[in-house]
């Protein structure tokens, strides 16, 4: 994922933890923009020796996360997202001028 690009929410399951420390939470099927992109800590928090991506949305704003010593906002696991499929903005423009004059033909023509 990178900045700039539109998400899909697929998982919107949050703990009573977690809800209670974030301001905002993204919701299952709405669409979303990344606005920073950022190694996750599960690595050092959890001791694990994989870490996940995480990301800064555009339309949430969360207070700084009380376990980081730079208080960075807190943020959201890329695995609770999904790639949202838009049509390049040229392809989208020929698709809706194709559907325009497809309608009109046909109603009321003989």
């Amino acid at each position: 994922m990178i900045k700039g690009q539109r998400i899909v929410c697929i998982n919107d399951d949050f703990n009573e933890f977690v809800r209670a420390v974030y301001a905002q939470l993204p919701v299952k099927g709405r669409t979303y923009t990344v606005r920073e992109v950022f190694l996750g800590r599960e690595r050092i928090v959890k001791g694990g020796d994989s870490a996940t991506v995480g990301l800064l949305l555009h339309e949430l704003v969360n207070p700084p996360d009380p376990f980081h010593a730079g208080k960075e906002e807190l943020g959201f696991s890329s695995e609770r997202f999904a790639p949202l499929e838009e049509l390049p903005p040229e392809k989208e423009e020929a698709g809706a001028e194709a559907g325009a004059g497809a309608g009109e033909r046909g109603f009321g023509s003989s």
